[in-house]
């Protein structure tokens, strides 16, 4: 008994020494990232970058209309994630159960989930961009949707079905019918993991350029039409990080860290809200 539990432990030691490594590892490479980001992205952050539209090479210039294009692109996008992922959740928790339509619903969100973005992207210009002729920020929203959906779907289901059944019964017990429970009650109850749910939408398509690049396309101005190409940050990186001028490589890399740091803000601030949203 002796050697085998001195063998446990030397298991033990070498996998607990083998997990500290990876995570080392782990931490080093965002260590990596974020300090790239942040060397190479600081020297451009100036006034212009937020207030003035891509510049000719040469030219003093910023970021403004892409990112007024990615704030109505994502929140259009994640206006019609939200509604539908948080309707079909409630359907697979509430009412699907496990029943053959419910698991073919959770099998294709699944698919959609792990689909490739440019496939996504690809199939929206097949409906959306080359029947009209035209690109257009719709077409870019709806693509943000397609892939943000999904993720929003699996959250709520998730979150609802941890909700305790005594919840359900006490509305129900009180004469509230289904429908009105689920509102009052379940919803409430988990408003922190629907946040968190739209969070996770958010963050998987705010960095999304393949989808972008079949649909909105991009647009040199500032543009509020929706039914217009529009600028977004992800594809102005894309474009100014291949280019063979310095300034614009330079605004790439501030866009970059300001998507990250955007998105970092977003993911505190929510948290922040759910926690005191949350019923006492």
């Amino acid at each position: 008994m002796s050697s085998r539990a001195a063998r446990r432990k030397i298991y033990n030691g070498i996998f607990v020494v083998l997990t500290a490594l990876a995570t080392l590892v782990a931490l080093g490479a965002l260590a990596l990232i974020l300090w790239s980001l942040l060397s190479q992205g600081l020297p451009g952050f100036a006034s212009p970058l937020l207030t003035q539209d891509q510049p000719a090479p040469g030219s003093v210039g910023g970021l403004r209309n892409a990112i007024v294009g990615s704030l109505i692109m994502c929140g259009a996008g994640m206006a019609i994630a939200l509604v539908v992922g948080i309707l079909a959740g409630t359907w697979l928790s509430e009412y699907g159960g496990q029943g053959r339509y419910a698991h073919t619903v959770r099998f294709l969100n699944d698919v959609l989930l792990s689909a490739p973005s440019i496939l996504v992207g690809l199939f929206v210009y097949e409906i959306l961009v080359a029947p009209f002729h035209g690109f257009s920020a719709w077409a870019g929203a709806v693509a943000l949707a397609f892939l943000a959906t999904p993720v929003v779907v699996r959250t709520t289901e998730d979150i609802l079905t941890l909700q305790p059944g005594a919840l359900r019964e006490a509305g129900m017990a009180l004469g509230a019918a289904r429908s009105k429970v689920i509102r009052a009650i379940i919803w409430r109850g988990a408003r922190a993991g629907l946040v968190t749910g739209g969070l996770l939408g958010f963050a998987r398509i705010s960095g999304e350029t393949a989808p972008l690049l079949f649909t909105s396309l991009g647009n040199q101005y500032l543009n509020t039409d929706l039914t217009q190409p529009m600028a977004a940050l992800p594809t102005t990186i894309f474009q100014f990080a291949l280019s063979a001028y310095d300034d614009w490589r330079q605004l790439a890399w501030s866009g970059a860290l300001l998507i990250a740091g955007a998105v970092l803000i977003i993911n505190i601030a929510g948290r922040f809200l759910a926690r005191e949203t949350r019923p006492k």
